[in-house]
């Protein structure tokens, strides 16, 4: 350790008091490189002792590409994983996409206007995609009738019923029972 008061004094009230052999002192300016590496090695080997390394998010890990392999767009796919950002397709494959999910969506809804009122959605904005004329994959998304999907969701919420178990009928309590005497 130096003797350097401040610096003792930093060190005393951080707790921490590297021993000598622990931390290699400083190396001034015009030393050799050498020096500078064996100062580095020995700050490293301390933080390790420290267990500052510990449970880093890749430990164990092999790098990913992003990571070693320059790319100009590193900071938005970073922050596109980070977020869990989802949603940014053109219009048509967006449409594609919810078209192969529709039928789900509409199973989870509970009225017949809310069925409706989605499908109609749907159809207004595969139309609209039709419109434009911007760049990006043809839109191949057919319509969909929704007196035939309003009728076939229909027949999967009775489908559904109908495999649902039927709960026993309540016990009734002795005093709840009937007696036949008249």
């Amino acid at each position: 350790m130096s003797d350097d008061p401040r610096r003792r004094a930093a060190h005393y009230r951080l707790g921490d008091d590297p021993a000598p052999e622990e931390t290699p002192s400083r190396p001034e300016r015009g030393r050799r490189p050498e020096d500078q590496t064996l100062y580095v090695d020995g700050q490293i080997r301390a933080a390790m002792a420290r267990g500052e390394f510990d449970e880093l998010p890749l430990a164990g890990k092999p790098l990913p590409a992003r990571v070693y392999r320059h790319d100009p767009d590193w900071w938005l796919k970073q922050l596109m994983e980070r977020e869990n950002v989802s949603g940014v397709l053109p219009p048509a494959l967006a449409l594609r996409r919810e078209d192969a999910e529709l039928d789900d969506l509409l199973d989870t809804s509970g009225s017949e206007t809310h069925v409706r009122d989605l499908l109609t959605d749907f159809n207004r904005r595969v139309v609209e995609a039709r419109r434009q004329l911007q760049g990006g994959p043809p839109v191949v998304t057919p319509l969909r009738d929704v007196e035939e999907e309003v009728a076939a969701w229909r027949e999967r919420l009775r489908v559904r019923a109908a495999a649902r178990p039927t709960p026993p009928p309540p016990r009734r309590r002795w005093w709840q029972r009937r007696t036949s005497r008249g």
